[in-house]
């Protein structure tokens, strides 16, 4: 299946909402894959393993995330959450949105 433009402008959007998703979820506990696919589908996006870990992998080679992996019931886990960076990236992204919202409520 071969995307339309508008459908690769709309992706390309809403992987930048997600990666808001992913530092805001781990700002406030670790995380890790499957909880986070759980959480953004309740916010109505449909992702893959191999759409999210290439995301959380990137992030975490930005600087925005740290890793530890834990054992869990004889698995192993990957769990994350934010970095200092991650965190000011997260409070200057809040300040864009609180602006982009204001314009679009003129």
């Amino acid at each position: 299946m071969t995307l339309s433009y508008s459908d690769k402008v709309l992706r390309n959007l809403f992987l930048g909402f997600i990666r808001l998703h992913i530092l805001y979820h781990a700002s406030r506990e670790p995380v890790y894959g499957l909880s986070l696919m759980e959480e953004l589908e309740r916010h109505g996006y449909r992702m893959s393993p191999g759409t999210l870990y290439p995301i959380l992998h990137q992030m975490e080679s930005n600087g925005f995330l740290s890793s530890e992996k834990s054992v869990i019931g004889g698995k192993i886990r990957k769990y994350y959450w934010i970095t200092e960076e991650g965190n000011l990236a997260l409070l200057q992204s809040y300040e864009k949105i609180k602006e982009l919202s204001d314009e679009l409520n003129e």
